[in-house]
């Protein structure tokens, strides 16, 4: 019989244990199935007690990783992402991955070790409080043993019903201290239960009136309307209004399959897609939030009012506002009832919207823009249409930060469930980590991340940590030798980019290096073969492809004048 089990119960109903495995038995109470960790002193003795408990862990490189896997793996799974680091510089590398998942409105909840808070002095202290609550993320001091299991709860209270991260701190001479405490109850027993927001009768006429009014509509679906599953709300929406389906970058590939799905709004968008949003006089934005990007600062729908539909409308948004009606409610339930009240109104689409847009947009490519010749280096965008040929439709896709980034958005006929993006904060090497986290959630399904070679080599070293765990992820690198961002941003303003170039190398041997399938490709005619080797060897591979340093990302021109 398992020791703990031994010195159970007395009268009371109180269990005799050390303080971490009281807390390991909690955040398995929580329904937790992955930790993503890199050990210390101060958390180490609880991970460990959670892998007895049936628990996968994973053992990263480095703590910035494992937060990232946590962050990814929440996104592509719905429940939260539990991540652990130990105190001090354990911590403090958690500072780009924290605010990346605060601004994606992700739940985590961290467990950080804390140094021993009976020290007199310790070389690893610092007051975690102030850096995890500048990245926005809520931070809990659990220093009272008799309240931990109300600490914990509360943690992962405030990440499902926030949405967003949650650290909590124990002190790791407290984990070693033998307390009674009673059987845990979990968040979700606790967690407040209640039905869909429905949306005002008086906000919905208003809504109608706006409608009636207008004649060229775009239905814009975002997070929001993910989480409430509205796919077939905001289409039956669409259908009466006689209006395009567009989707946010994080929910890309929400209407696929849709005639009139016209592809990705914001930034991203392609040409077809922009000159629909340029006509657009109404755009309805279903569960998504109309960020500076997504709405290009109003530049992308200049001539449209805007109709948001929101569990939790804001009047300002980035420095603008960003809608002129708002109905609060669930992104469902207000799409479905202003849909009914569209049709007895009797609304007469304009035949604005033909399946034409939506043939123009996957057959063309996403801009037609011409720049000179890098040696035989290939043009991103036919990289991109030959990868789009060769990969499945039902393989994942992480799409990750940077230049790059841009290209690979634009991959065809892919659902929103297999496509995964976190950009929320601008940060490059995430890549690697986001891929990691979406393969803890699909272990028997094959993941691609496609990346540029600066945000890959940040945190190469993670390659060891998927051969390790026996993660089967194809790692596509877009190599332009530079940090393409920079160079562009930089010539465009006539100052010398050679600081940004660092050359191409060959990051395909450092794959190998991690006895991963590694290859530096300078055709991507090979790509067919390459694709037949990944299948047959069952094992992870890095394709290291040689791109032009010459091609800008669309995207960029829009917020740098300089560039076209």
């Amino acid at each position: 019989m398992d020791a703990r089990t031994e010195s159970s119960s007395a009268p009371s109903g109180l269990r005799k244990a050390k303080l971490y495995e009281h807390l390991a038995e909690a955040f398995r109470a929580e329904g937790v199935t992955r930790l993503f960790t890199l050990l210390g002193d101060a958390n180490m003795h609880w991970a460990i007690t959670l892998g007895e408990l049936g628990v996968k862990l994973y053992h990263v490189r480095h703590e910035h990783c494992a937060c990232a896997m946590a962050t990814s793996y929440a996104s592509a799974t719905g429940d939260v992402g539990v991540a652990s680091v130990t105190c001090g510089p354990g911590l403090t590398q958690l500072m780009t991955a924290l605010p990346a998942a605060v601004r994606a409105s992700i739940p985590l909840v961290v467990f950080a070790g804390e140094s021993p808070i009976g020290a007199a002095w310790y070389n690893q202290y610092i007051d975690h409080a102030p850096f995890v609550r500048a990245t926005g993320a809520t931070y809990i001091a659990a220093h009272d043993p008799s309240q931990m299991f109300n600490l914990v709860r509360r943690a992962f209270l405030l990440a499902r019903q926030t949405r967003q991260p949650v650290v909590i701190g124990v002190p790791f001479d407290l984990q070693q201290r033998e307390i009674e405490l009673p059987a845990y109850t979990n968040s979700l027993s606790v967690m407040p239960q209640g039905g869909a927001a429905q949306p005002d009768p008086d906000a919905i006429a208003r809504a109608v009136a706006l409608i009636q009014s207008s004649q060229k509509i775009v239905v814009l679906g975002g997070r929001g309307a993910k989480l409430s599953g509205a796919r077939a709300e905001c289409e039956a929406l669409a259908d009466a209004c006689g209006a395009y389906l567009a989707a946010t970058l994080p929910v890309r590939g929400m209407f696929n399959g849709s005639p009139y799905e016209i592809g990705i709004a914001g930034g991203f968008s392609a040409d077809a897609t922009r000159k629909a949003f340029s006509e657009a006089d109404l755009v309805i934005a279903v569960g998504a939030r109309l960020t500076y990007h997504t709405a290009e600062n109003g530049k992308l729908f200049p001539q449209a009012r805007v109709l948001q539909i929101d569990i939790n409308p804001l009047g300002e948004q980035h420095g603008r506002t960003p809608a002129d009606l708002y109905i609060s409610a669930d992104a469902g339930a207000g799409a479905r009832a202003l849909a009914h009240a569209v049709r007895s109104a009797g609304y007469k689409p304009s035949g604005w919207r033909t399946p034409e847009l939506h043939k123009e947009l996957i057959s063309s490519p996403p801009n037609r823009n011409q720049f000179p010749p890098d040696g035989n280096a290939a043009d991103p965008r036919d990289v991109i249409a030959k990868l789009d040929a060769v990969l499945p439709k039902t393989w994942h896709i992480v799409n990750s930060s940077g230049h790059c980034s841009y290209f690979s958005a634009h991959m065809h006929g892919r659902d929103m469930s297999r496509f995964h993006t976190i950009r929320e904060f601008g940060a490059i090497g995430n890549g690697i980590s986001y891929a990691m986290g979406v393969a803890a959630a699909y272990p028997d399904e094959p993941i691609v991340m496609i990346d540029g070679d600066g945000g890959t080599l940040m945190h190469i070293q993670e390659l060891e940590t998927v051969k390790r765990h026996g993660m089967r992820i194809l790692f596509i690198v877009l190599n332009d030798g530079a940090y393409g961002s920079e160079i562009h941003k930089l010539r465009s303003e006539g100052v010398d980019d050679g600081p940004a170039i660092f050359g191409r190398g060959d990051i395909g041997r450092i794959a190998r290096g991690f006895d991963l399938i590694g290859h530096k490709v300078d055709d991507i005619r090979q790509l067919p073969d390459l694709f037949a080797e990944f299948q047959r060897e069952k094992t992870a591979a890095l394709w290291d492809i040689t791109i032009s340093a010459n091609v800008v990302s669309p995207a960029l021109p829009k917020h740098h004048k300089g560039l076209r």
